[in-house]
């Protein structure tokens, strides 16, 4: 559940005025990618007929995805990439037409890098129900409107089997490796536990076995601030005009989420109690340099994500356990047959790394044994998009494994 921009994933700073005049102009009522909209690096792949686990069905769908390096002659060298809740396709790159951020994992995936595209192929969709490009509530259904509310409710292994879909478009039958953090390493450990033949190498970072009730509980109240506001219309918000939309839940329930994804040591190191301007909080109009800070991400957030979306992806993450039905969490971890890196964060609030070492001892073949290595980082749940030195130490141990 990180933040997944590389403008948002460096350490906390007072906003500015400049930062503030950026956001001046009225939201837009989603912040999806929609047909139309410059295309950028993106490709798509399209599919008829997905049926839910819940008995939900999409008649067509597609995912939009990005790639990097060139599948070799044995197509045994491709090496999936999975975004977080926030994230994208756009792992790497400029920002330009069709992407208005630059790469969340630029240090990570590229020539020569942990993940180097030199040798491998390297496969990073958006995820079924995002609104980056692939079929999700923003989307338009048959009927010629959005999706909306009648979006199908999706679990992780929903979205982890429209991947399958892609991969097979691909001519992909083994992932070299599935790598990925948060939201992303859910689906990663979901593909091992799923299709533990079809992945050579596992990278499971910053993520769960499965969400717990504190964690449904934080995610419960996100969802809320979205509903209750009255701009949210059920879900029908598409043809509201500019500053119409459901923006203030949607930035309230960001502002609460990006409490989870920073450590107090840090929040507390970078604003201390700090006014964001000469103006006093104390009964006098002004504010805390933390709130100021809080409020300008929340709003950044609503120009490029969509309400209905938000609240379909955090219900899949609330899906996730992948002991459900398979006899419990040790029973599926044992299923896993890939070479497997568990990455946590010590100062992960979100997602501590008591999950993530309970899933190296379930997995038989792990590099560090049955502990998770684990990154000392004072930015909490987002030190595996900042600590990106000591990340692509793991990876490359993992990728040479």
């Amino acid at each position: 559940m990180d933040w997944q921009t590389s403008e948002d994933t460096v350490p906390s700073a007072p906003v500015t005025e400049a930062d503030a005049r950026l956001l001046r102009g009225r939201p837009p009522a989603t912040g999806a990618w929609r047909d139309g909209d410059p295309v950028g690096e993106r490709r798509f792949a399209a599919f008829r007929d997905f049926r839910s686990e819940s008995g939900g069905h999409l008649p067509s769908f597609r995912l939009a995805y990005e790639s990097w390096g060139e599948l070799n002659a044995a197509r045994d060298n491709a090496v999936l990439v999975l975004h977080a809740l926030t994230g994208d396709s756009h792992v790497r790159g400029d920002a330009g037409p069709g992407h208005p951020t630059a790469g969340w994992w630029q240090d990570i995936v590229g020539p020569g890098a942990a993940i180097d595209t030199n040798r491998w192929f390297v496969i990073a969709p958006n995820m079924l129900g995002g609104c980056q490009g692939s079929t999700g509530p923003a989307s338009i259904a048959a009927d010629g409107y959005e999706w909306a509310h009648r979006f199908p409710y999706l679990t992780v292994r929903d979205q982890v089997e429209a991947q399958r879909f892609l991969a097979d478009d691909l001519g992909i039958d083994r992932w070299a490796g599935v790598i990925g953090g948060s939201m992303g390493g859910m689906h990663a450990l979901e593909w091992a536990v799923t299709h533990p033949d079809r992945v050579a190498r596992l990278a499971v970072i910053a993520a769960p076995p499965a969400n717990t009730a504190d964690q449904i509980a934080l995610n419960s109240v996100q969802l809320e601030a979205i509903r209750i506001d009255p701009r949210f219309a059920g879900g029908e918000y598409y043809d509201a005009s500019p500053g119409e939309g459901p923006h203030r839940g949607l930035s309230l329930a960001r502002r609460m989420a990006l409490l989870n994804y920073r450590s107090p040591a840090e929040l507390n190191q970078r604003f201390q109690r700090s006014w964001q301007s000469g103006v006093s909080p104390f009964g006098h109009g002004g504010r805390f340099a933390v709130e100021s800070y809080l409020d300008f991400h929340g709003n950044k957030f609503t120009r490029r994500f969509d309400a209905n979306s938000y609240l379909t992806l955090v219900e899949a993450m609330n899906s996730h356990d992948v002991g459900r039905d398979r006899g419990g969490i040790e029973d599926a971890l044992a299923r896993v047959t890939a070479t497997t890196l568990v990455l946590g964060i010590d100062s992960d609030r979100l997602f501590p790394v008591d999950g993530q070492h309970r899933i190296a001892r379930g997995i038989r073949n792990t590099l560090d044994g049955d502990r998770a290595a684990v990154i000392t980082s004072d930015f909490g749940h987002d030190g595996f998009l900042i600590e990106t030195d000591v990340v692509a130490g793991h990876l490359r141990r993992l990728l040479e494994a």
